[in-house]
């Protein structure tokens, strides 16, 4: 069975909207040709508009990098799935570790966001991923899977073909370091396995699981390679066209 391949750029708190909109038009020349894997760029929210208008009827979609649980109301700062839709989004990442960290955010809270998400037909990536010290431990596989178990809680077996997941370790993120590939596999057969034990063996493998932590040019195909890894979130290499654009067009 062919999964389904998910190449994101998460460009987190970087570019204007004018650079942001080169950036788009850049890729949607390179990558115009691409069918086989979906193509994703996530901008800064000032640029989600604008990107996507760029991008029309390009086969890059576009997507957000958060989003709050509601669909109006006294949220100040926050934006809601309904907002997400009219400026042309069709993903938003949900639970990302620097969310996590950053912002305390908890499973429970990126359960809500999920399940508002695909409440208004966004389709979610929820990250999961454990610190350097939990992996030292000899828990990363414990705490995935409570992230992914809680993540999902009260989701349906119907909706998760529309829902992707991220392996993101938090020690490979922005570091540098990246999981060797046999680690990378190792984590997404157990992520695998925590969704058949959830959903049922077809389901799971219907899911895209993909890999994030310092992907870049020089590691993608060896990563994209492993049989359980289905695609890239991609960080500071999806910055610049060149890059993004080879790790699009990886070679396994």
């Amino acid at each position: 069975m062919t999964r389904k391949i998910i190449m994101a750029g998460n460009w987190k708190m970087h570019k204007t909207v004018g650079e942001s909109v080169a950036l788009a038009g850049q890729l949607n020349a390179a990558l115009g040709d691409v069918t086989e894997r979906e193509i994703l760029v996530c901008p800064p929210f000032t640029a989600l508009y604008a990107v996507a208008k760029a991008l029309q009827g390009s086969s890059v979609q576009v997507g957000a990098q958060n989003l709050f649980p509601a669909d109006e109301g006294a949220y100040t700062g926050e934006t809601s799935p309904k907002m997400l839709l009219d400026v042309g989004c069709s993903y938003v990442i949900l639970g990302h570790s620097e969310r996590r960290q950053y912002f305390q955010e908890s499973d429970q809270f990126i359960n809500q966001k999920l399940k508002a998400a695909l409440e208004h037909g966004l389709k979610p990536i929820l990250c999961v991923g454990e610190t350097l010290e939990q992996r030292g431990e000899g828990r990363q596989k414990t705490v995935v899977s409570m992230q992914v178990y809680r993540g999902l809680q009260d989701i349906p077996a119907e909706a998760m073909g529309q829902v992707a997941v991220a392996y993101e370790p938090i020690w490979a993120i922005g570091t540098g370091h990246t999981a060797t590939p046999s680690q990378a596999d190792e984590m997404h057969s157990a992520i695998r396995n925590n969704l058949s034990g959830l959903y049922g063996d077809e389901v799971a493998q219907d899911v895209c699981i993909m890999y994030g932590g310092s992907v870049k040019p020089g590691n993608v195909d060896d990563l994209m390679a492993q049989p359980e890894v289905d695609g890239a979130l991609v960080g500071g290499a999806s910055l610049d066209a060149d890059s993004f654009v080879r790790i699009v067009r990886f070679q396994s």
